[in-house]
C-alpha cells in the first residue's frame, strides 16, 4: 500500500477509534484507556514530530539556495531569466494574498475546541525568538536580516534563515560557475540527502497521524473532525479562486488566448499533476502539452517549465500560508500585522525553495510555525489529509508554471503555434 493510503487509513482508524472511545467515556475514562492515551498515543505522536524537525534546517537552506542557484543556470538568457523570475514571484504573492484572505474571512480554526490547543500548547513548540509588537515597519525589515546565521538557526529565526539562503543563492549566481560547481554538489548532496531522511521518517507518519488523532478524538469527540473539514474546504476553495480566476485575468492581461482555451489545451498535464502530487514527475507530460497543445516557443518552454517545476511553487506556497493562519486560529494566537506580513513573505520564499516532490512542503511549514510562535505540534493535527491537499496543489504548481510559460512568450512578442491534429 502506498504512504499517502496508509497514512489515510492510519488517520482514520485513530479517529474511529477515538470516537467510540468518547462515546463510551466522554467524561471519565476507566485507567487503562487513559494509560494507553498518556504513555502511548500522545508520546507516539510527539516522537514523530521530534524526528521530522530534526531535518528542517539542512533542508530549507540546501532546497532555496538550489532553487535560487537553478534559476542562475540559466541567466546567460538573460531577459527571459529576469521576466520568469519575476512573474513566479507575482503569482505566487498573489497566490498567498489569496489564502490568507479565504482564511481571515471563512476563520475555519476560529472554533477549535479550548482544551486541544490548551494541551498542545502546554507541550511547547519551536524556540522563537521574541518580537516585540512595539517594532516599527522599519525595524521589523532590518530584523530579517541575520547578523549572524548560526545564531539564527540556533534560535529558530527561520526567516532570517531564509533571507541569508537566498542573498547566498544570489551570491552563487554572481560567482564564477567553475568554482561554485563543488559547493553546489555539496548542496545538491545536503538536499538528497535530508529528502531521504524525511521519507524514511515518514514512514512512521501512519502511525503518529493514528495516535495523535486517537488521543485527540478520545479527548474532544467529532467537533475536532468537523475543524479539520472545515479547514480542507477553505484551502481547496482558495485554490481554486487562484487557478480560475487570478490565473484567468492574468491570461487576459498578458496574451491572446482565452482561459478555457488554455485550460482546456493543458488538462493532460494537470491530471498527471494531480495522480502523481509532484511537479518534477509532471514535467515530461508540462512540456509536451507546452510545446504541442500550447504551440509555445522550445527555448522558452524548456526554460520556464524546468526551472519551475523545482521553483514556483505557488499553490504550495497558498497552502503554507492558509494552513499557518489556521493553525494560528486553532490555539487562539492573535497574529499581528508585523507577524502576518512575515507569514506573507516566507510563504513566497517557500514557493521558491520548495521541492517539486510530494509532502516536501511540511519543512518549510514548521519553519513558518516557528517564525510566527504558533506550536509545531500542530502539524500532525493536517497530515491525515495532507495528502489529498498535497494532490490539489500540485495541480496549480503545473498551471503556474504553463502560465508563466504562456506570459513569457507574450512579452517576448513570441507567437503561439500549436501543432496542428493529423
Amino acid at each position: 500500500m502506498h504512504l499517502h493510503r496508509r497514512v489515510l487509513l492510519g488517520f482514520a482508524l485513530g479517529a474511529a477509534a477515538g470516537l467510540l472511545l468518547h462515546a463510551a467515556w466522554p467524561a471519565n475514562p476507566p485507567p487503562v484507556v487513559r494509560g494507553l492515551l498518556e504513555y502511548v498515543a500522545e508520546p507516539a505522536g510527539r516522537l514523530f514530530l521530534r524526528l521530522l524537525l530534526m531535518a528542517v534546517l539542512p533542508l530549507v537552506v540546501s532546497s532555496l539556495i538550489l532553487g535560487v542557484a537553478e534559476m542562475g543556470d540559466a541567466a546567460k538568457l538573460g531577459r527571459i531569466a529576469l521576466k520568469t523570475l519575476g512573474f513566479a514571484l507575482l503569482v505566487t504573492a498573489l497566490s498567498v494574498v489569496t489564502g490568507l484572505l479565504a482564511v481571515e474571512i471563512f476563520k475555519p480554526g476560529s472554533g477549535f475546541p479550548a482544551e486541544v490547543r490548551e494541551k498542545v500548547l502546554r507541550g511547547g513548540g519551536l524556540p522563537v525568538p521574541p518580537i516585540p509588537e512595539s517594532l516599527t515597519f522599519t525595524q521589523r525589515l532590518l530584523s530579517l536580516v541575520p547578523d549572524n546565521p548560526a545564531k539564527a538557526a540556533a534560535g529558530g529565526d527561520f526567516l532570517g534563515l531564509m533571507f541569508f539562503s537566498l542573498l547566498f543563492g544570489v551570491g552563487l549566481i554572481r560567482a564564477d560557475r567553475e568554482k561554485t560547481r563543488p559547493l553546489l554538489k555539496v548542496l545538491e548532496s545536503v538536499n538528497e540527502a535530508s529528502m531521504a531522511f524525511i521519507a524514511m521518517i515518514m514512514k512512521l507518519a501512519p502511525y503518529g497521524v493514528a495516535a495523535l488523532i486517537l488521543n485527540l478524538t478520545t479527548h474532544f469527540g467529532y467537533e475536532l473532525l468537523a475543524n479539520l473539514l472545515g479547514y480542507a474546504g477553505v484551502v481547496v476553495l482558495a485554490l481554486a479562486a487562484h487557478q480560475f480566476v487570478t490565473y484567468s485575468i492574468l491570461l487576459r492581461l498578458g496574451s491572446s488566448m482565452r482561459p478555457l482555451d488554455f485550460f482546456r489545451k493543458i488538462q493532460e498535464a494537470l491530471l498527471t499533476a494531480f495522480a502523481t502530487s509532484s511537479s518534477i514527475a509532471t514535467l515530461p507530460v508540462a512540456l509536451r502539452v507546452g510545446e504541442v497543445q500550447l504551440g509555445l516557443p522550445r527555448d522558452i518552454a524548456r526554460f520556464v517549465l524546468t526551472v519551475g517545476a523545482s521553483a514556483n511553487q505557488n499553490g504550495t506556497a497558498l497552502y503554507e500560508g492558509v494552513t499557518a493562519l489556521f493553525l494560528a486560529q486553532c490555539f487562539g494566537i492573535e497574529l499581528t500585522l508585523a507577524q502576518k506580513f512575515t507569514v506573507l513573505l516566507m510563504a513566497i520564499l517557500g514557493g521558491i525553495g520548495t521541492a517539486g516532490a510530494p509532502g516536501a512542503s511540511l519543512p518549510m511549514l514548521v519553519a513558518i510555525l516557528a517564525s510566527i510562535g504558533v506550536p509545531a505540534e500542530g502539524v500532525l493535527l493536517i497530515l491525515g489529509i495532507d495528502r489529498f491537499l498535497d494532490m490539489c496543489r500540485t495541480v496549480l504548481n503545473v498551471t503556474g508554471d504553463l502560465l508563466i510559460s504562456v506570459l513569457v512568450s507574450g512579452s517576448e512578442h513570441r507567437r503561439l503555434h500549436p501543432v496542428p491534429k493529423l
